[in-house]
């Protein structure tokens, strides 16, 4: 026990600020987006990411990279969002194996329809507290945080360049 590195006063008091709004943020997008449109965070997550891709497609391996998640929680969504006609799925051409996730004309209905919600929520919960300085100082603490806890980089955090 007396290698443990205990929390110091302030930082138990900033751990337990960050553990709270790691709990309430997820849960109160997901609300806003269940009850305006119908979708899950990680469903709209998907959608969106699939919305901002060349072609409006990505390979199922692809899709669960850029989503940060596991490939059999992609696929489940992905199944579930087929089945709601906002995604076709397909064997990729060039490898029987893979799949390709495509957006369908619906599936961007929906997202486009979703988004001023879903944005006006993560500005009233997150933006709309800080000030300009205190976004890039949140930008700065998230990138910090990111690289500690994946140092190789592999998360997708990065909107697609133009």
């Amino acid at each position: 026990m007396s290698d443990t590195r205990w929390l110091s006063d302030d930082e138990q008091r900033a751990w337990r600020k960050l553990a709270a709004l790691m709990t309430v943020v997820p849960a109160a997008l997901d609300a806003q987006l269940q009850r305006d449109a119908g979708l899950t965070m990680f469903g709209y997550w998907v959608l969106s990411m699939l919305s901002e891709a060349p072609g409006r497609e990505l390979r199922m391996s692809h899709l669960a990279q850029q989503s940060n998640a596991s490939p059999s929680r992609v696929s489940h969504v992905v199944s579930r969002l087929e089945q709601q006609g906002f995604v076709a799925r397909r064997k990729a051409e060039d490898d029987a194996r893979g799949s390709i996730a495509e957006l369908t004309e619906a599936g961007l209905a929906k997202v486009v329809a979703s988004a001023p919600g879903h944005v006006e929520k993560v500005r009233s919960l997150i933006v709309d507290a800080l000030d300009e300085s205190q976004v890039t100082l949140l930008d700065d603490l998230c990138t910090a945080l990111l690289t500690q806890v994946d140092p190789r980089g592999t998360l997708s955090v990065a909107p697609p360049q133009e």
